[in-house]
């Protein structure tokens, strides 16, 4: 029987099957390939999209707003500025009202009980664009480019995230690896490995049971020998600045260098950033923290920029794979 995910909502990959995520994978190369060559459809004609954003985004905005517009239908934007979603009116109100007037809701911010309780009153599928715990959308696109750049299937694919081992991609990458039966390994200081949340190590050790996915937490740099993906994440976000000294000397013998990419032994490994990223000075933050004596970048530009780095295609696969989700659960 074939798969169907109509009408399914989209808060983790948890929620899916490895048949399912593999089903939103293949759709999401094809959907590239079509827009490669020119083709856009109308899976969504007629569809009414509504983003809801606590947090500011990039990439995944532009991926959601073109996706639609690429498949026919329309989004409109909803910033915490221009909306009473959660202030004025509870989330429970808001998704019963929102669910009348739209045919999806998109929702990127901090709690994953929000998007949780979208999805329970809205009555028409809901995406998670990223929370605090998890980023599902993230994990599908950067699925796509590996299997893009990594002579290999997933399943034998070896991915070592570097540095805050707590964070929702080091999260949303053990739920993605431990459901594609991957090797998966958190490396980051003893001091957050004691904090990555228990719960969430015991569900995705369950699901690895059932998969052979292997799920690591080391802080030792043997675990680097035969990587096939070296993957980081920004240190500190505007408004975190307090917490930056301590985060730059717990994080720095983390950060990804051309030293690092040598330990794998694997002259084809690749390095991935959900994006943006601290790679040099040229950004506002990163200036203002290195006048005070603190170097925040996460990689190394001449990593950043190497024939290793495949973060433009990760970004652009945003997009494909965003594509993917809203039309295997919306589309006609």
């Amino acid at each position: 029987m074939g798969v169907n995910l109509k009408g399914r909502n989209f808060l983790t990959l948890m929620d899916f099957t490895q048949e399912e995520i593999r089903y939103m994978l293949d759709l999401g190369h094809d959907l590239k390939r079509k827009k490669r060559a020119g083709i856009t459809g109308d899976t969504l004609k007629g569809k009414n999209i509504v983003l809801l954003f606590e947090k500011t985004s990039t990439r995944t905005r532009s991926s959601f707003e073109v996706a639609v517009r690429d498949e026919g239908g329309h989004a409109v934007f909803l910033g915490s500025d221009s909306s009473q979603v959660g202030k004025k009116e509870s989330i429970e109100d808001s998704a019963k009202v929102l669910g009348r007037i739209y045919d999806g809701i998109e929702f990127r911010g901090y709690e994953q009980s929000t998007v949780e309780t979208l999805a329970k009153y809205a009555g028409v599928p809901v995406w998670n664009g990223l929370t605090d715990i998890d980023h599902p959308t993230q994990i599908l696109a950067d699925m796509m480019t590996i299997e893009e750049h990594v002579a290999k299937p997933l399943s034998k694919v070896k991915v070592i995230f570097c540095g805050d081992i707590r964070n929702n991609m080091s999260y949303a990458w053990m739920y993605g690896c431990a459901k594609m039966g991957m090797h998966f390994v958190a490396y980051g200081p003893e001091e957050l490995a004691k904090e990555i949340d228990q719960n969430v190590l015991d569900r995705v050790n369950e699901v690895a049971e059932e998969t052979g996915a292997v799920i690591e937490v080391r802080s030792d740099d043997g675990c680097l020998e035969g990587a096939d993906v070296l993957y980081t994440d920004i240190w500190a976000s505007m408004g975190e600045e307090a917490e930056i000294p301590e985060r730059v000397r717990l994080l720095t013998p983390y950060k990804v260098t051309e030293e690092m990419l040598e330990k794998t032994k694997n002259p084809d490994v690749i390095f991935m950033h959900c994006l943006p990223s601290f790679h040099d000075f040229s950004t506002k933050m990163a200036k203002e923290q290195l006048e005070l004596g603190y170097d925040i970048r996460e990689v190394t530009d001449e990593v950043f920029r190497s024939r290793h780095s495949v973060v433009f295609d990760e970004a652009e696969n945003r997009m494909h794979s965003i594509k993917a989700v809203i039309v295997a659960t919306l589309g006609r």
